[in-house]
């Protein structure tokens, strides 16, 4: 059996859109694509680097799966980034049974997604490592099936773009494991289920 951790960067009043580029995600209108690209801190990477140093694999919506393939195989295919994503099994989650998977170990769980997850869980043996896919994390929170939860939290309020708590259905206790300061004032915390 394995858990799931969702890796998440995330604003002061809980937004999770687009913190890597300015075009990342436009919807809604959102202006603010590339807010976290100031917080960007090797802390950061370090504390990711942990979870992704041991047998992991990723497990992605289709949108961050193609996001993630344009960013690091096509662009930057030589950055220890990209070779590690590429080397790991990659779990994508579409409502397409007929999707193309593009990179290389990639499986497509089409359908119910809580259902196959729930599955994958019980059958897989590796840590199951979410990044961003925030519909895909609202939806599993709604199951139940994250176990962790990594916040990079940056010191900035955006006042409106998708919140990763949004319209939450159920109250739900988590326990802190760990904090750790980076120097551009982002905290990155490590939240469990009890």
């Amino acid at each position: 059996m394995s858990k799931i951790i969702a890796v998440e960067a995330l604003t002061l009043d809980g937004v999770m859109q687009a913190p890597g580029r300015p075009d990342e995600d436009t919807r809604d209108g959102f202006e603010y694509g590339g807010w976290a690209v100031a917080g960007n801190d090797p802390e950061i990477q370090k504390v990711v680097g942990k979870y992704m140093g041991g047998g992991w694999s990723l497990l992605a919506g289709r949108i961050t799966y193609e996001d993630l393939y344009e960013a690091w195989h096509v662009r930057q295919p030589a950055h220890p980034m990209a070779q590690a994503l590429t080397s790991v099994q990659k779990f994508v989650v579409s409502h397409n049974p007929d999707y193309k998977l593009p990179w290389e170990h990639s499986t497509l769980l089409a359908g119910d997604a809580a259902g196959s997850i729930a599955k994958l869980k019980k059958e897989h043996n590796k840590t199951l490592i979410i990044f961003g896919s925030g519909i895909l994390v609202r939806s599993l929170m709604q199951q139940d099936l994250i176990d962790e939860y990594l916040l990079q939290i940056h010191p900035l309020v955006l006042g409106k773009g998708h919140q990763l708590f949004k319209d939450s259905k159920q109250l739900t206790r988590l326990r802190l494991v760990d904090t750790v300061a980076a120097d551009t004032g982002v905290i990155i915390a490590t939240y469990r289920l009890p």
